[in-house]
């Protein structure tokens, strides 16, 4: 079952789902749509966590970001914690994505 877009229901496709439209859209089997899927989810997945980017002009970029350490609070205790820095995931949403979110 391809997925269905509904714009009266808001949803998450999920992966399966991701793979069965990549199928219908490329005309791949869906076994060599889901080998695909998965070859760019760790690809991107290796590279950013290696400390680089990933840049798909029109789509967006995957990348890292730093979030700094910070005092934070137990709402139970209302104990001062601290809170260690973190790299965190980043995603920017290219021009042309944005153009196309916008314009549906």
């Amino acid at each position: 079952m391809a997925f269905v877009f509904n714009r009266e229901r808001k949803r998450s496709m999920n992966k399966q789902e991701l793979i069965d439209a990549v199928a219908s859209e490329s005309g791949m089997s869906k076994i060599a749509a889901e080998e695909a899927v998965n070859a760019v989810f760790e690809t991107v997945s290796k590279t950013v966590a290696a400390g680089d980017a990933v840049q798909l002009i029109g789509f967006g970029s995957f990348g890292t970001g730093e979030r700094a350490a910070r005092t934070g609070r137990n709402p139970q205790t209302g104990e001062t914690i601290e809170i260690a820095a973190a790299k965190t995931v980043k995603f920017t949403a290219g021009k042309a994505f944005k153009d196309a979110v916008n314009h549906s």
